[in-house]
């Protein structure tokens, strides 16, 4: 009986007081997102845009606090999407450089999207649907 009434005020309590770390809790999508981007970001995008997004200055463009990348929601996916090559301005400085396709999928794409635009300063309530990359064409 004891052990029965223990369960009861366990499973009451944690449905009525949730916290981040029981598993009733969820995050929101957007923030879902991110936490994927974040892994895809450590795989694809660290070795040229450094774990803090700073990038290599006149080399690889930052991402941290990055006006093209707020200010060029498209071209930015098309960027991750198929590469990128050709002049860009960056916070002022030219960058003219080339990026390979990373061979992601439309989600991971969304995912990586949503990571960056919303880390080291940046911050974007839009989420980064995948069904808005795959609308986006070479």
């Amino acid at each position: 009986m004891k052990i029965l009434i223990v369960c009861i005020l366990t499973v009451t309590s944690t449905l009525l007081f949730p916290n981040k770390t029981n598993h009733y809790t969820q995050n929101s999508p957007l923030e879902e997102s991110i936490e994927r981007g974040a892994e895809i970001y450590q795989d694809f995008c660290v070795s040229c845009h450094m774990p803090s997004g700073e990038g290599i200055r006149k080399t690889y463009p930052p991402l941290a606090k990055s006006d093209y990348l707020m200010n060029n929601r498209t071209a930015s996916i098309k960027g991750i999407k198929y590469g990128q090559k050709g002049e860009i301005v960056v916070n002022g400085q030219k960058y003219n450089g080339f990026m390979a396709p990373m061979g992601l999928s439309d989600d991971e794409v969304a995912d990586v999207m949503n990571y960056i635009t919303n880390s080291w300063g940046n911050k974007n309530d839009k989420i980064v649907s995948e069904a808005e990359v795959a609308k986006v064409k070479k």
